[in-house]
C-alpha cells in the first residue's frame, strides 16, 4: 500500500521528506509484524538480537562491547539485556580466564533451542517473497545501504 493511503496524507516537501516518512512507517510496521514472534517466547528484539550474535559467535564467548558493536539497536543496554538472557537461563556468564576483569557471555543450550525453534516457525523471507523478488530485496538492501552512506 502506498504510504499516502497508510498515513492519510500527501503532503510532503519533497520526494526526500517523503521517504523518510516511508522508511520510519515502514520501520514501525515491520517492528510491529516481528514483535508478535518474539512475544511467544517472552523475548523482546533487543533479546533476540543479542542471542544472534551470540549464535553466531558461538562457540566463541562474546563481550558486552562486542554485542554493543554488533547490534541493530546501537541505544540498547547490553549488559541489562544480558541480565535478563541470564534470568531466564538462556546466555550464561563467567570470567574471562586471561583477563579477570573481562566477562565471557555464552549462548546456552536452552538459547539455542529457542532459536531453533524461532527459525523453524518463520523465516525472514516471509515478510517480503509476496511482495518483492528476490531481486527486489536485493535493490532495496543496497538504496539503504546508499541512503545511510
Amino acid at each position: 500500500m502506498r504510504i499516502e493511503d497508510e498515513i492519510q496524507s500527501d503532503k510532503f516537501e519533497d520526494n526526500y521528506h517523503k521517504a523518510v516518512i516511508n522508511i520510519s512507517y515502514t520501520y514501525s510496521w515491520m517492528s510491529n509484524l516481528l514483535r508478535s514472534h518474539f512475544e511467544k517466547y517472552n523475548l523482546t528484539s533487543q533479546q533476540f538480537n543479542v542471542l544472534r550474535i551470540l549464535r553466531g559467535q558461538s562457540p566463541k564467548p562474546a563481550t558486552i562491547n562486542m554485542i554493543k558493536e554488533r547490534m541493530i539497536d546501537k541505544m540498547s543496554d547490553a549488559s541489562r539485556i544480558v541480565d535478563r538472557l541470564v534470568q531466564k537461563e538462556l546466555v550464561s556468564r563467567c570470567t574471562n580466564n586471561t583477563d579477570r576483569r573481562a566477562v565471557d557471555i555464552h549462548i546456552s543450550e536452552k538459547g539455542i533451542e529457542i532459536l531453533a525453534k524461532m527459525d523453524a516457525e518463520f523465516k525472514t523471507s516471509d515478510l517480503f517473497k509476496h511482495n518483492l523478488t528476490e531481486e527486489e530485496a536485493n535493490s532495496l538492501s543496497v538504496l539503504l545501504d546508499k541512503f545511510r552512506g
